[in-house]
Formats: C-alpha cells, structure tokens, sequence
C-alpha cells in the first residue's frame, strides 16, 4: 500500500519512497552529511540510472562493486560520498537477502512490537541506534507501522507532534521546522563541547 510522502519534496522521488520499502530504507541510510531532501531523492536517482521503476535488493546486491559505485558517482552524485555510500547500499542490501530474501518490507512486517522492530532495524548495515529510531517513527508517523510499544522505542523522535526528524516532515513548513531544531541541537553540542552555559 502506497503512502503519500513529502520526504525528498520532488514528486517522482516522493512516489517511489511511498511505495517502495527498500526505497525507503535506502533514503534513510544516505541520510547523512548532506540534506534529507538530497537523502531522499538517492532512490529515485539509483532507480533511473538502473533503468528501472524500483530498486530490488537482490539485484543490487549482485551488482559488481564498481559499477555500482559509478552509478552513484555519476554527475551529479548521489551521495557527497558515493564510494563508501554505494559500499554501504550494496551492504545493507546483500543483509536483506540473506536475512530477509530481499524483503524489505518483512524487516516491519511481522515485528511483535516496537522494542523488536527497533532491534531488528539497528541489526541493518549503517543504522546506527539513533537511525534506527528515527525511520521508527517515521514507520509509525508516515506508514502506520505501529506494533506495541513502537513510540517509546522510537524515544524522542516517537513523540507526536515534535519536529525532530525526517519523520516529522509532511511538506515545506514542517522540513523548515525540523532543519530549525536540528541546527539548534547542533549549536547546543558544540557549545557544550566548548564547555559554554546552555
């Protein structure tokens, strides 16, 4: 079932997110130094330069190494870092063969509540504890993966009604909000770091 998305706020990358769960998965793990919108618009860039309408794990995985990592390298790249993000891709894909048989979807799928969905995502190559929780709630918020207990295992991105993370973006306004906090969270850690009052 497809869900109306406004992750990477372009319509086709948008579409293939909302219907696509490895499209999904693979959009959270770019998301990292670089813009979520950039992130999230990875999927639909990989998709196009495969020639095809979705990504397939299995497909994926079996690439060669180096030809995949041109595909993201291509102009303009995918990722600020297309070699080890391309690396990483293939990695999390070839988990989800074997685990999975290329679902990914079954990652969430039969999860009996939020503290095993949230073990199962931080199991997945390059998410890390605080990856896992936020597409958690972005499961919870945005797909109505909701197994028991999913918003406390989420932590804070579960809250409803907070603009913490990609989880909370719907459109425009709120990624405004969300870019907001997460550029104060980061004032705040430095000052912390330099050992400033709040």
């Amino acid at each position: 079932m497809a869900v109306k998305l406004r992750l990477a706020q372009q319509p086709e990358a948008d579409e293939l997110l909302g219907r696509s769960p490895l499209a999904a998965l693979v959009g959270m793990l770019l998301d990292q130094q670089i813009p979520m919108e950039h992130a999230f618009t990875g999927p639909r860039t990989l998709a196009d330069r495969l020639g095809t309408d979705d990504l397939d794990a299995g497909r994926i995985a079996a690439m060669d190494p180096e030809r995949f990592a041109a595909l993201f390298a291509e102009k303009p790249a995918v990722h600020r870092y297309p070699g080890s993000m391309a690396q990483r891709v293939q990695q999390l894909c070839r988990y989800l063969v074997e685990h999975y048989g290329g679902d990914a979807e079954a990652v969430w799928r039969d999860a009996h509540d939020g503290k095993e969905l949230l073990a199962r995502l931080m199991a997945l190559p390059g998410f890390g504890r605080q990856k896992a929780q936020i597409f958690l709630a972005l499961l919870g918020k945005q797909f109505g993966v909701r197994p028991q207990g999913w918003r406390a295992a989420a932590g804070s991105y579960g809250e409803d009604g907070s603009f913490r993370s990609v989880a909370d973006i719907t459109g425009p306004d709120s990624l405004v909000k969300v870019r907001a906090f997460k550029q104060e969270a980061k004032r705040a850690a430095k000052a912390a770091q330099a050992g400033e009052p709040g």
